[in-house]
């Protein structure tokens, strides 16, 4: 799998994941801006759905594992009301 790591963050161009990939989103994504998800290779892929051929960052299982039991316990929970003017 061709990995690219820019500032820490590990990530392949999308050209390298084939269509045959079944990308899920959250089923709460109703206008269409939303984060998608896959595996592949052990790995836990994720992209924009706005931007499928754009670049896709790559997470081990325990960093997603770890991710979403934070999310779970409401640690991000102030990042869901950021107005985008304030980003």
């Amino acid at each position: 799998m061709l990995s690219v790591i820019e500032n820490g963050i590990s990530y392949m161009p999308s050209d390298g994941i084939g269509q045959e990939q079944e990308w899920r989103r959250a089923s709460f994504c109703t206008a269409g801006e939303c984060v998608e998800v896959t595996e592949r290779d052990g790995a836990v892929l994720l992209r924009d759905s706005k931007d499928p051929s754009g670049c896709v960052l790559s997470f081990s299982v325990e960093e997603f594992r770890t991710f979403v039991l934070g999310i779970q316990a409401g640690e991000f929970d102030d990042l869901s009301t950021v107005r985008a003017n304030r980003i």
